[in-house]
């Protein structure tokens, strides 16, 4: 439901944020200019009253956030990871968004689990303790299962709450298509893409049996990973509304200081979560797309620990390597080479011009690079990259948005541990690495190895393949003179094989 009824859920989003006192402090973290301010209060005041009145024990911004629902806390969460843009003292405020929220009562957990296994919980599980962390979405139980009395975590969805973040997506809805019918120009943002993109990204965070899968895939993939565990997922006891994981005993990263009571070295622990989420994703283009603090603990011996797999983030091989070149030449300093490879893979519109867009990129990279965290006003660098993209026509990349946003989380945890951190150097190895092994002669070999495969499954078809493009090229109209065909042919090849792309990816390099 769409329709202009959502006006009422927007009204109430901002008179919530006006009577929670949460308007306030976001304007303050903003810097807003007096006009904005003075508009906001001649605008919020008189329909204040309207807001839902939230927790007064909670502060004003997580006050507002919990009592709007789950999408808006996802917000939060976000935000909680990112001190740099909305401040210190707001993103510690944030931080209970992202395990620490209410609990729901053990009793309608207990009556989940045994909806979904089809017996009594006492068949299954000899304890089943109350709820250890609480997020927007689902909490988590620690038990013991009967058979073995091994410890286990148990995650259980919170009741009603697929029909409360639908309520919440339509608003949302209902939002971008005003905001594209107002402002033409923030079309090329794509917002209600970017809406359609959250929407199927919480479908699947909905259903716990697509997480255990994700669970079961990311431990596959980074089993000989160093230093890095993934709990394993219980699929006999895994159901669409619970499922069951082994149990992860750590110390949360977000607790640094008890991180540093325990011996841990914070400064390695914050290079260890940039590089690990940087081969996740080059390597294996299979990354964990929710990396806050709430879903890292730190084991004994010094190990991640990663769980929480309901958001995960998937890349093609291609656009990796289109990644892993942006990176390169920023770290190298090559700022025209940086923006070949974005007008090479369509990212930036065929008429504008590179070197110009290669000046604009150097004026990105110079001012931090080799700076550590301390040095870098991440939300004077973000306006500046908005003017940009502005400037040379980039559209928002839905297809790469898990990536972008996860690339603004690890980078805002890796700064929790260690605030003198370079982006530069921790990412080097990584990036580096993946170059020498995908982008060189031996990538090329491999690439025609993996061709010749596919013409060869083929073979018996291409005959008559060669043949009908023959017809139908002969029954298309000729081109007009002096034009070749080459060029716009060439377009559509890139176009397909990009797919996906991300100006932003690289903001936090």
């Amino acid at each position: 439901m769409r329709g202009p009824h959502n006006i009422w859920r927007l009204i109430r989003t901002g008179a919530t944020f006006e009577r929670t006192g949460a308007m306030t402090v976001v304007l303050n973290a903003m810097d807003a200019p007096t006009p904005l301010r003075i508009a906001a209060r001649v605008v919020g005041w008189p329909l204040k009253w309207l807001g839902v009145r939230g927790d007064p024990a909670m502060p004003p911004v997580t006050r507002a956030l919990t009592a709007l629902g789950p999408a808006y806390i996802k917000f939060g969460q976000i935000l909680s990871t990112r001190p740099d843009v909305v401040g210190d003292e707001l993103a510690e405020q944030l931080t209970v968004l992202q395990d620490k929220l209410p609990p729901f009562p053990t009793r309608d957990a207990k009556k989940t689990v045994e909806d979904e296994l089809g017996r009594p919980v006492d068949e299954v599980f000899s304890e089943f303790g109350d709820a250890v962390a609480a997020a927007s979405i689902a909490q988590v139980h620690k038990a013991r299962l009967v058979e073995t009395q091994e410890e286990v975590a148990v995650k259980v969805l919170r009741p009603g709450i697929e029909r409360a973040f639908r309520k919440d997506i339509d608003a949302f809805y209902f939002a971008a298509s005003v905001i594209e019918f107002l402002s033409p120009a923030s079309r090329r943002l794509r917002p209600g893409d970017v809406v359609a993109h959250f929407d199927g990204v919480v479908t699947g965070e909905l259903d716990l049996r697509i997480e255990a899968s994700a669970s079961s895939e990311f431990a596959s993939n980074t089993r000989d990973d160093a230093h890095f565990q993934v709990p394993e997922a219980r699929w006999e006891l895994s159901g669409r509304r619970m499922m069951t994981l082994d149990w992860a005993e750590g110390i949360p990263l977000g607790d640094v200081s008890a991180l540093k009571a325990a011996g841990h070295d914070c400064n390695a622990l914050g290079e260890q979560v940039m590089q690990l989420f940087l081969s996740h994703a080059l390597r294996d283009g299979y990354f964990h797309a929710d990396m806050h603090q709430g879903n890292l603990k730190v084991a004994d011996n010094g190990d991640i620990i990663a769980y929480d797999f309901g958001i995960m983030g998937r890349i093609d091989e291609y656009t990796r390597r289109v990644y892993a070149e942006i990176l390169y030449g920023f770290i190298r300093r090559d700022y025209l080479r940086v923006a070949e490879v974005h007008f090479e893979a369509g990212y930036v519109p065929a008429d504008r011009d590179v070197h110009e867009f290669a000046q604009a990129l150097r004026a990105v990279g110079e001012p931090i690079f080799g700076a550590d965290a301390t040095g870098i006003s991440m939300g004077r660098l973000l306006h500046y990259l908005f003017e940009v993209t502005e400037r040379f026509g980039m559209e928002t990349r839905t297809e790469l948005i898990l990536l972008q946003r996860t690339m603004v989380v690890v980078e805002g945890v890796a700064r929790s541990l260690n605030a003198h951190i370079n982006i530069w150097q921790v990412a080097r190895p990584i990036v580096e690495s993946y170059i020498k092994q995908s982008i060189g002669p031996q990538a090329l070999m491999r690439d025609l190895l993996r061709t010749a495969r596919v013409l060869s499954r083929f073979g018996p078809r291409l005959p008559q393949l060669a043949e009908d493009a023959l017809i139908r090229q002969s029954e298309l109209p000729p081109p007009p003179a002096r034009k070749s065909i080459m060029a716009p042919v060439g377009y559509a090849v890139l176009g397909a094989l990009a797919g996906a792309g991300g100006y932003w990816a690289f903001l936090n390099f």
